[in-house]
């Protein structure tokens, strides 16, 4: 499978990198099957960026969890990571919760929405797709294949 990541520079060697703050899967190496969803995050704040392509080969050892859609799981593990609650995955894949869906999170984890209203609100637009890589042997599952440029919106 061919998966994609968008960077502002060339990832030829992924890697997990603690940061100021959680993603919806916690740390780790954040990947796309959806091209044009890595194009977004290569080019965001307008920025030139490289969309990494890489071959991901599963390996049935590492503990993965999927989530093939939004559900109630879905938010309550996003919550908690989101939180700063680390998991035991190798790998998680399932969507992503963008900006809008992320706003929306946060109204819930600050109980400004309830579980409901955030249901009735999280209707993407287009379809999202993440896959995180949390360990050394889930990122050995990569093979590098190439990058290329993508040109941000300068003004």
């Amino acid at each position: 499978m061919i998966i994609y990541h968008g960077s502002r520079q060339i990832v030829e060697y992924p890697e997990i990198r603690k940061a100021k703050y959680n993603k919806d899967f916690y740390f780790g190496f954040y990947c796309t099957r959806f091209e044009e969803q890595a194009k977004r995050w290569a080019s965001r704040y307008g920025a030139d960026g490289y969309l990494n392509k890489y071959e991901y080969i599963p390996d049935e050892k590492l503990n993965c969890k999927v989530f093939e859609n939004m559900t109630e799981e879905w938010l309550d593990f996003i919550v908690a990571c989101r939180s700063g609650k680390p998991h035991r995955y190798d790998i998680v894949e399932g969507p992503m919760a963008d900006d809008t869906i992320y706003n929306y999170v946060q109204n819930y984890m600050d109980g400004k929405i309830s579980r409901a209203a955030f249901w009735e609100l999280a209707k993407f637009k287009y379809p999202t797709h993440q896959i995180s890589f949390h360990t050394v042997s889930a990122l050995d599952t990569l093979k590098f294949v190439r990058s290329e440029v993508v040109y941000g919106d300068k003004e």
